[in-house]
């Protein structure tokens, strides 16, 4: 099985092209800042991931992700290989994305864009909530009657 979920900050906006032809693909890379969870010599350190999603997936982080956002993505680690300019052979890793989401809530990544000055975070078009959006003390809204509709009473 190659799954692989990781958690990070996204080093800059990403980069996004589209394929020639009719039916034109989106293609979106990124490279995602991970945390490790053990220190050296006290000082954080990360891991630098290359990340690559296509259509729907890379339009929302052409719409959504800039610098300095925490996103979550799931997806499979893909290998390969090419030959550059000067003859030598170059292997790439990369994940490639099948699933991504906010990791944080507005008021956290506004709260990391005003503590670093050289990210920005995206600032989404105002919506109505949706039913079950969290409200602004965190929690979940419930609609009422709902119990009725449980499985489990």
């Amino acid at each position: 099985m190659n799954k692989v979920i990781l958690m990070g900050r996204l080093t800059r906006d990403p980069e996004v092209r589209y394929s020639a032809g009719e039916n034109a693909l989106a293609i979106a890379r990124y490279t995602l800042a991970v945390d490790r969870r053990f220190r050296r010599d006290g000082e954080a350190t990360a891991d630098f991931i290359s990340c690559v999603s296509f259509g729907r997936t890379a339009e929302f982080a052409e719409k959504y992700f800039r610098q300095g956002l925490k996103i979550i993505v799931s997806g499979r680690i893909q290998t390969g290989s090419y030959t550059n300019r000067d003859g030598q052979k170059v292997y790439t890793t990369e994940v490639v994305v099948e699933e991504q989401e906010f990791a944080e809530s507005k008021a956290a990544s506004d709260n990391y864009a005003a503590s670093h000055p050289q990210t920005s975070v995206p600032t989404p078009a105002p919506s109505m909530p949706a039913p079950g959006a969290a409200s602004a003390d965190g929690f979940m809204n419930i609609p009422d009657g709902i119990d009725e509709e449980l499985p489990f009473n």
